[in-house]
């Protein structure tokens, strides 16, 4: 935000001398003998109201430029030291059913992967400074989205995401750890988390597990497990083991609200630090006020020597 300020205001203050000069101290002549001297004085008295603009208008911008007009900018910049985190979704043929029970939702807007791709874009928002990417994982697991701080763009990927996207009849858990650990394999972020949500019991994968947890740990990735649905769904032994091994916590949430209360947590947990800079930039401007005084004070001496007073 810029505004214009005065590095000296006191010099207005010089302004009231010259009032008082201008009212007190009367110019003092040599006195001549003339005749009809009244005459002469009232003429010599009476001073065009330009050559009293000028003047004044010379001696105010004087005042103006010596008291420094300055613009100032205040600049705040943020050192942002976003976290990466990547978003590990169960998109297999279980996730179509609702909470409550192994049936199909009644609506689509009622089952288990509706209601996570809500809260999910609920947590994407509340992210502004991390990079985010994206994996999906059923019958196989592949990477939606990289990591990027592009958020309009990643939204736009989980408006296309359904369940079965990647198949309805496996979870490959493992996979999707290894996919996920790829992602960060550039990344110079200093706090990296996977985020992994399902409802299934690891099943057809093709990475082993300790191959992907090896893939976890070099890359130096933190990962959050959360186990939704009814107890027995998921196997909560499993998602505890990835969560410790990595350094992070398991969750398990069996209603939506439980399921946006740990995303909440995570939230808390894994934030982003900012520290604000303020910067402050200063454009001087006395030479504009200077400038028109100088230019007062011209006219004001031409049309002084113009009327032939001294």
């Amino acid at each position: 935000m810029s505004e214009i300020t005065f590095e000296y205001p006191w010099v207005f203050g010089l302004l009231a001398i010259f009032l008082l000069c201008s009212r007190f101290c009367k110019p003092r002549f040599e006195a001549i003998i003339f005749p009809h001297l009244d005459i002469f004085v009232e003429s010599q008295g009476k001073r065009p109201l330009l050559l009293e603009v000028f003047k004044w208008l010379a001696v105010i911008f004087v005042l103006t430029a010596l008291a420094s007009p300055v613009v100032t900018n205040r600049i705040e910049t943020e050192k942002k030291e976003g976290y990466s985190i990547v978003l590990a979704i169960d998109a297999s043929g279980s996730m179509r059913y609702g909470f409550e029970d192994s049936y199909l939702a009644s609506t689509s807007q009622d089952n288990k992967f509706a209601v996570t791709m809500k809260i999910v874009r609920e947590f994407i928002q509340k992210r502004a400074n991390d990079q985010l990417g994206l994996v999906v994982f059923g019958n196989f697991a592949y990477v939606a989205s990289p990591l990027t701080h592009d958020k309009k763009a990643l939204i736009q990927i989980l408006n296309k995401l359904y369940a079965t996207i990647a198949g309805p009849n496996y979870t490959v858990i493992s996979d999707a750890l290894f996919q996920s650990a790829r992602l960060f394999e550039k990344s110079k972020a200093k706090s990296k988390i996977v985020i992994l949500l399902t409802d299934g019991q690891s099943r057809g994968d093709n990475i082993p597990f300790d191959v992907a947890m090896r893939m976890v740990q070099k890359a130096g990735v933190k990962v959050y497990t959360v186990g939704i649905g009814n107890k027995g769904d998921f196997n909560e032994a499993f998602l505890k083991l990835i969560a410790e091994r990595s350094g992070g916590q398991f969750f398990s949430a069996g209603d939506k609200n439980a399921l946006r209360r740990v995303y909440a947590k995570i939230d808390r947990l894994e934030k982003s630090k900012i520290e604000a800079k303020k910067y402050v930039k200063k454009r001087y401007l006395f030479e504009f006020p200077l400038f028109v005084a100088f230019m007062s004070l011209l006219l004001y001496t031409w049309l002084l020597n113009k009327r032939g007073v001294a």
